[in-house]
């Protein structure tokens, strides 16, 4: 079977819920989130959109590190926004590298009565730093670095142990399973 014909990571979100895609900038997520068929029930919060409101909103060739503040509080105030008072299904796009931000969503999702997800899409930092140069935003060498440390464990972390307290479920793709893309089963 080939890529193109290998079918999508399935993933089993009954009731209310919030999925969590979390990895390195450039490891594919938005890729995977970018093969979600629109379901009025599932409201996906990709930072990328963020910008790109943004960007209509700004006179033309603002450099991104002088709003970039503004991209990462609207995406965080529009997920809790989405976490306690969105439809059935809230999808968050979030690089997430450290624990504490992954706990802070778990956390909203308990707050909302939610269960939380968690897709842990995995690339080694310079498969990820190569994603990053072909969607053309790269992420500032001293930040990329950061994430890359912290990232470095959580895949096999997720891969022996399961899912962390407290997530009912964690799922660790490849690039590869990005490209294949996601679907959401009740």
């Amino acid at each position: 079977m080939t890529l193109a014909s290998a079918p999508p990571v399935r993933l089993h979100v009954p009731g209310r819920t919030l999925v969590l895609v979390a990895g390195l900038p450039g490891a594919g997520k938005s890729t995977l989130l970018a093969t979600l068929p629109p379901e009025d029930s599932t409201v996906v919060l990709d930072s990328e959109r963020t910008r790109a409101l943004l960007v209509r909103r700004l006179p033309a060739g603002t450099p991104y590190p002088l709003y970039r503040w503004a991209v990462h509080l609207l995406h965080r105030l529009s997920v809790v926004l989405a976490a306690l008072a969105g439809p059935d299904t809230v999808v968050v796009h979030l690089p997430s590298t450290t624990g504490g931000t992954r706990s802070a969503i778990r956390r909203l999702a308990r707050l909302g009565g939610r269960a939380a997800h968690l897709v842990w899409v995995h690339a080694e930092p310079a498969d990820a730093l190569a994603g990053q140069h072909v969607r053309g935003r790269v992420v500032r060498g001293r930040a990329f670095a950061g994430h890359a440390a912290r990232a470095g464990d959580v895949a096999a972390t997720l891969r022996s142990d399961g899912p962390p307290a407290g997530w009912a479920s964690a799922r660790v793709l490849d690039r590869s399973c990005a490209h294949r893309g996601l679907r959401m089963a009740k």
